[in-house]
């Protein structure tokens, strides 16, 4: 007979399995805990949200790479694109909460170019704005514009649309590639079918994307119907887009109400 353990209790402390799940990193990484890392993204940036008082955004997209002194018109665009940050943060009621909410706060993917630009306008007027970065191959970093408590990052492009659909009061579409392209037609798509608000969508420069989407050609070939075009607007400059946000029913200082048949924004998601 011996009092020797079995078995090492040093082995069972050093053991994966003896970690706290909470704790355990490569657990927590792992194929069956994908859900729970959707919803620990859901729920970091919400919480984050709701502290700050953010009950509704105007989003902003565009391309990445539009400089402030780039070439053709891209300085224009970038130039809009800030003067739009600044102008919505300003007429919107993003600067100052009231009964502790915030709307039509600037909300951008967190990147550089147009989501730079628009951020930085919401800065120069002293409001707060929102960057929903992405982790992608070749790193990319925040913004030095938006909000640090506002700026997040996230590995799962749906979750991070989820954000950038379900509390936006406005969408307004600079021009930009491929990723762009899906955040607009995503809502698009969102709004075509009901499953988002009716809320305003305006695209910057007619040129650019009438020269790049043939949208007319979609109803020549029945791919969608004539009224689809009326989803959206075009704007030249920023105090048209601003001017066209209100004339389809933007509203400074509120969020958008539902109406009963549509669908609530969280369900506004991929």
């Amino acid at each position: 007979m011996t009092d020797t353990p079995p078995i090492d209790p040093a082995a069972q402390l050093a053991s994966p399995s003896y970690r706290l799940a909470a704790l355990d990193q490569d657990f927590l990484l792992g194929e069956s805990m994908r859900g729970v890392r959707f919803l620990l993204e859901f729920a970091k940036a919400d919480e984050a949200l709701r502290a700050w008082g953010v009950r509704s955004t105007i989003v902003v997209f565009g391309s990445a790479r539009v400089r402030e002194d780039g070439p053709g018109r891209q300085p224009r665009w970038y130039a809009e694109a800030r003067r739009f940050g600044r102008l919505a943060s300003e007429r919107g009621g993003a600067i100052h909460a009231t009964d502790g909410v915030r709307d039509n706060v600037i909300a951008t993917g967190g990147g550089p170019g147009v989501m730079e630009a628009a951020n930085r306008g919401a800065w120069e007027a002293g409001a707060p704005s929102v960057g929903f970065n992405i982790t992608l191959p070749h790193e990319q970093r925040p913004n030095p514009y938006a909000t640090p408590d506002l700026s997040f990052r996230f590995h799962y492009f749906a979750m991070r649309k989820m954000h950038l659909a379900m509390r936006a009061n406005a969408l307004v579409v600079f021009p930009g590639g491929f990723g762009t392209f899906d955040e607009l037609f995503e809502i698009l798509t969102l709004r075509q079918t009901d499953k988002a608000p009716r809320i305003p969508i305006v695209l910057f420069d007619e040129a650019y994307w009438r020269s790049v989407v043939h949208f007319d050609n979609l109803i020549e070939h029945g791919m969608i119907n004539a009224a689809d075009l009326e989803l959206f607007r075009f704007a030249e400059t920023a105090e048209t887009v601003w001017s066209s946000l209100l004339a389809c029913g933007l509203k400074p200082g509120e969020s958008i109400e539902l109406e009963p048949e549509q669908a609530p924004p969280t369900e506004a998601a991929p």
